[in-house]
């Protein structure tokens, strides 16, 4: 964690937008201090990266209910636009 700068909170105050846009351009934390203590950090928003697809990520959360594969004994109706 690379702390950009140290401000101290009427600072902070003043410009609050303008840090929290430092922030985020340069990825680095904002350390705002009260009276020379410090008192809170600004850091970047983690962002978020896509999930990859995994195989068999859904495993133990299905089930097969019958056999899935045999033929079944109803006739289908085959709906078609051609006239």
């Amino acid at each position: 964690m690379t702390i950009m700068k140290t401000v101290t909170v009427t600072e902070f105050k003043a410009h609050c937008l303008e840090f929290f846009n430092q922030v985020a351009k340069t990825g680095q934390c904002l350390l705002v201090t009260k009276r020379g203590k410090p008192t809170a950090m600004v850091s970047p928003a983690c962002a978020e990266k896509p999930k990859k697809w995994v195989l068999g990520k859904f495993k133990d959360q299905t089930e097969i209910v019958g056999d899935i594969i045999a033929p079944i004994d109803v006739e289908w109706e085959v709906m078609s636009d051609r006239s």
